[in-house]
């Protein structure tokens, strides 16, 4: 691989996912404008090469014609079995891995200025006999990162950006989970990125409490007096502008909003689903944290729609297009 550090024109890595899934066509329709949409950007498309240039096919691009341009490339890594859109098999549990693997590689020798991650299928590589609980998570342990964040953005000129303060944890664990430290940490990491990634001189970052109505001063719940209000204190006082903690279900609507760069939420399922009704198929999952850049699609492998064509790239561009985004922030412009 040639590094891109340094050179005029980005590399971007895109790691195809799950074989049976709708990751590779996704990536061919997305990339079938690469040269219009960004210029100056070339793409390393990881996956096998027989197995994108017939999922291409299925969605009309003219996958021999797009790699002749230049543009783009194949990173090839070789399917341990015939993939069958829509049918997943443990065999290849290994391989998507091995993409993942690949990128991060790349990403942390400077071949590659950030990772684009199509969806993957978790079962799939435990099945394989690996334990996975996500992308996030995996990232953090090969970067030898002790603390990411999680944060899901939509598109726009005030994009909604909401990140996690836990991610996938059962709810019986979360509040065991928070810490005024692990806190104050997140709040950190988000301001920072924000500012280096972004674009931003001074984050506004708004946090939610855990309980209903945030507490209502201790009598559901001491979280908010014990850890929550304790962070932000912390955290002010390093002169993040971070603020809370506020109720969840009233925080999410635009007299808040409008006044935010990020929300923070305690966990999964707080946040995401106001999130994803505001943004589906035009989201990107973005990790904080991380000594390289990375972000991904706001779905999964949707197994019923692979092979067909009618699965949306929106959320494929979106990502690409923040990817972009922050390696050129990261640049400098």
């Amino acid at each position: 691989m040639t590094s891109a550090v340094g050179t005029a024109a980005l590399t971007i890595a895109i790691t195809t996912g799950e074989p049976a899934g709708v990751g590779p066509e996704l990536t061919a329709a997305a990339l079938a404008g690469a040269a219009a949409h960004w210029p100056g950007v070339r793409f390393a498309v990881l996956g096998d090469a027989a197995l994108l240039e017939a999922r291409a096919k299925a969605v009309g691009v003219d996958w021999p014609a797009l790699l002749a341009a230049g543009r783009v490339y194949v990173a090839h890594r070789a399917l341990a079995a015939p993939a069958q859109a829509g049918r997943l098999d443990a065999a290849n549990g290994r391989y998507v891995l091995g993409l993942l693997d690949d990128a991060i590689d790349g990403a942390l020798g400077g071949a590659f200025d950030a990772i684009v991650t199509a969806p993957l299928q978790k079962s799939t590589i435990n099945d394989a006999g690996v334990p996975f609980t996500g992308h996030t998570e995996y990232l953090a342990e090969r970067t030898a990162t002790p603390r990411v964040v999680m944060m899901l953005a939509g598109t726009g000129d005030r994009p909604l950006r909401v990140a996690l303060a836990t991610t996938h944890l059962p709810l019986k664990d979360v509040a065991g989970a928070l810490t005024i430290d692990g806190l104050v940490e997140t709040i950190a990491i988000i301001d920072r990125d924000l500012r280096r990634y972004f674009g931003l001189p001074v984050p506004r970052i708004l946090v939610t409490g855990l309980n209903p109505h945030a507490g209502e001063n201790g009598y559901l719940g001491r979280e908010e007096i014990d850890v929550i209000a304790p962070a932000l204190a912390v955290a002010t006082g390093r002169g993040i502008d971070a603020r809370g903690p506020y109720p969840a279900d009233t925080l999410f609507q635009p007299r808040y909003l409008d006044q935010a760069d990020c929300v923070l939420a305690m966990f999964h399922d707080q946040g995401l689903p106001v999130l994803k009704y505001a943004t589906f198929g035009e989201g990107v999952n973005i990790t904080l944290g991380l000594p390289i850049i990375r972000t991904s699609v706001d779905h999964g492998t949707a197994l019923d729609l692979a092979g067909t064509g009618r699965a949306d790239a929106g959320s494929m561009i979106a990502a690409i297009d923040t990817a972009v985004t922050m390696a050129r922030n990261r640049r400098g412009g």
